[in-house]
């Protein structure tokens, strides 16, 4: 039986007046990926940031409701955001490497951190690029600029940075929409093979990519879960009629 790693109950998500999220209820299970389906505007990156709480960020976003990582309220008081934010890493949809060097990208979290021994820090490195499948390309060019990665191997290089700091949930939003289809299939492939090792939870406005990737569905509408399950039931046999009609591409 598969633990649920992130529980949530009941959220509310306004951004001033406007609700974003409505009453959303969904357990993300262990070394698992879930996929967020649903037509632009409907919720799904924004529940995505409220799971590290990067909706902290924007002003006059109000959260009602709970959400728990290891059985542990992320929203009390008392936790410390920048742990959160260690244990549970974010993928954005353009790959945003820093302008310095391969090696000093994926070094920049353990060093924040207090990790300063090089030899260490040449471990967490290659280590890292190898767990994002990108030691093999880039070796040769450690010492060079990321910026001079192509796309794909750009978001890569940000998983890798991701990596490096042992997180435990990995949070994607759309993480292949501003690639190839090459790059896209790199991506996808090393997303089946960090399941392994972490929880997984993906944006995607690509069907096929939900199909191929996920573990569980959920489909969002206007700030609702419509509709959550095993993704092959959601895509072959959906509860919910809106469901079926997103799905088959009669709206969205």
């Amino acid at each position: 039986m598969t633990n649920s790693k992130i529980s949530v109950q009941n959220l509310n998500l306004y951004y001033k007046d406007f609700q974003a999220l409505k009453n959303v209820s969904l357990d993300v299970l262990e070394n698992r990926v879930t996929a967020l389906i649903g037509p632009s505007g409907c919720g799904k990156s924004t529940f995505l940031r409220t799971l590290n709480r990067m909706n902290d960020l924007i002003e006059g976003v109000r959260v009602e409701g709970k959400v728990t990582l290891d059985g542990v309220d992320i929203y009390r008081p008392d936790v410390d955001v920048v742990s959160l934010r260690k244990r549970v890493g974010m993928v954005f949809q353009k790959p945003n490497p820093f302008p310095m060097s391969v090696y000093d990208n994926v070094a920049y979290g353990p060093r924040i951190h207090g990790i300063k021994n090089k030899q260490q820090l040449d471990q967490i490195v290659e280590k890292s690029l190898r767990g994002a499948a990108l030691w093999d390309e880039v070796q040769d060019r450690l010492y060079k600029s990321a910026l001079g990665l192509s796309g794909g191997q750009q978001q890569r290089l940000c998983i890798a940075r991701l990596l490096a700091v042992e997180p435990e949930v990995l949070l994607m939003d759309e993480p292949t929409s501003a690639l190839d289809p090459v790059s896209t299939l790199k991506i996808e492939e090393l997303i089946r093979e960090l399941k392994n090792k972490y929880t997984i939870i993906i944006v995607t406005h690509n069907m096929q990519q939900a199909a191929r990737v996920s573990d569980t569905t959920a489909f969002f509408l206007n700030g609702d879960l419509v509709e959550c399950g095993d993704t092959g039931a959601i895509f072959t046999m959906p509860e919910d009629k809106r469901t079926e009609d997103y799905i088959t591409g009669r709206f969205g």
